[in-house]
């Protein structure tokens, strides 16, 4: 992720136009899965959202962590957390929320694949094209040159403390923050919430 990427910042209701988008492709398929898995932390609330519209009790999760710089050619991702619980013999959809280099989910389905499921399919809300794995389904698909940093909703406060963290650093006020980010990133941000984001100690991804 370089420095200060331009930046798309998304809404609530972003999220449930996606997992709408998303539940209609599955159905459509006819590829009811029997269990959904969550690749944490992105994969959370998507995964949520479609075992709701699908009806899906099942959910289990698996962590994938990335090692070096996110999102860009030379990441390298790693899972670290192995399936919250079996998948032998089930019917499988994993899910995270974008496919960006594509490594975290390509690895997440191998993992699944390995151990035991009977069929494995993946969703993402996003799919940069650059991506080197293609989700099963995806709701909304990115060109490669239009390609922004995505802030979700669930790591609106993460990412800000980052991207703050950096901007304060370079100009040594919370103004100038404010502004840097509005120019670089395109984010427009109130200084109530910069303030909130930069005072936090943000845990490590």
């Amino acid at each position: 992720m370089p420095d200060f990427p331009r930046c798309r910042r998304t809404s609530w209701s972003d999220a449930d136009a996606w997992a709408d988008a998303l539940t209609e492709k599955i159905q459509t398929a006819g590829r009811r899965p029997e269990t959904i898995v969550a690749l944490t932390r992105g994969g959370w609330v998507p995964a949520r959202l479609l075992a709701d519209r699908l009806g899906i009790k099942r959910l289990v999760s698996l962590r994938a962590q990335h090692w070096g710089v996110t999102a860009t050619p030379s990441g390298r991702a790693e899972l670290t957390e192995g399936l919250s619980g079996p998948v032998k013999d089930q019917d499988v959809l994993v899910v995270d929320d974008i496919t960006d280099t594509g490594q975290s989910l390509e690895l997440a389905t191998a993992h699944v694949t390995a151990a035991g499921a009977r069929r494995v399919e993946s969703a993402t809300c996003l799919h940069i094209n650059h991506s080197k794995f293609r989700p099963t389904y995806f709701a909304q698909e990115i060109p490669r040159e239009a390609w922004v940093w995505v802030i979700f909703p669930w790591n609106y406060w993460e990412d800000l403390a980052t991207l703050g963290q950096r901007a304060l650093a370079e100009t040594r006020s919370l103004e100038g923050a404010a502004a840097l980010l509005d120019e670089r990133c395109g984010l427009r941000v109130p200084l109530t919430e910069l303030r909130a984001a930069t005072d936090r100690t943000t845990p490590s991804a």
